[in-house]
């Protein structure tokens, strides 16, 4: 199908541009939200009368949107989820989600304007792209972590997408409980010699002699 495009459309042209499209991508997408006119005689001569208008109409919104990317510009956002030890999500975090945090922050984004070609899906540092506008766009980092101090530690430069990184390496320093003692001591393997029991406790000795 062939249309005229009422705002600048990536790949495919700017405003006034008539332009070739599938006719799915015109109908469901270009055509319903206002961004492009089938292209006829009438819709030319409507475009022309109208063009004036629709650039200011573009410009106005391309000031707004400028205004929420400088804001946004390199911010990085902290977004707590849970997640096991190996950094996998229990569940993800998607485009609509990314939009709504925005918007609880104060900037007004939709989930459309998300740049996101897959939703995340484990803890880290993610980039994620945000078109704003046709000719206005921005990128902010979302550090997704299982709390907030972990936060700091990625944000630090930490891996925690493992056991040994979340809990330090002195994890398996101890195989087991049976390394303690009941007060909570280490409990010291060499002081005995091999297949040997330890001395018997002084009460155990009285008992032995009576005996």
């Amino acid at each position: 199908m062939k249309v005229i495009l009422l705002e600048r459309i990536a790949k495919l042209g700017a405003i006034g541009d008539e332009v070739t499209v599938k006719d799915g991508f015109a109908r469901n997408y270009l055509l319903p939200t206002g961004r492009a006119l089938r292209s006829n005689e009438a819709n030319r001569a409507r475009f022309e009368a109208e063009r004036e208008h629709i650039e200011a109409r573009n410009a106005e919104r391309k000031s707004a949107a400028s205004e929420v990317a400088e804001g946004l510009d390199g911010k990085d956002f902290v977004v707590v989820r849970s997640a096991g030890e190996t950094g996998q999500l229990y569940g993800s975090v998607s485009t609509r989600d990314i939009a709504d945090f925005l918007t609880e922050e104060g900037f007004r984004v939709g989930r459309n304007q998300v740049d996101l070609k897959q939703p995340i899906k484990t803890i880290g540092l993610h980039e994620v792209d945000i078109v704003l506008h046709p000719e206005v766009e921005t990128r902010i980092t979302l550090n997704v972590a299982r709390s907030a101090d972990e936060a700091e530690r990625q944000a630090a430069g930490e891996d925690l997408s493992s056991a040994e990184a979340i809990y330090g390496a002195n994890e398996d320093a101890f195989e087991s409980l049976a390394d303690f003692d009941e007060d909570g001591a280490p409990i010291d393997s060499d002081a005995f010699e091999e297949g040997a029991a330890p001395e018997a406790a002084p009460a155990e000795e009285e008992e032995q002699a009576t005996a």
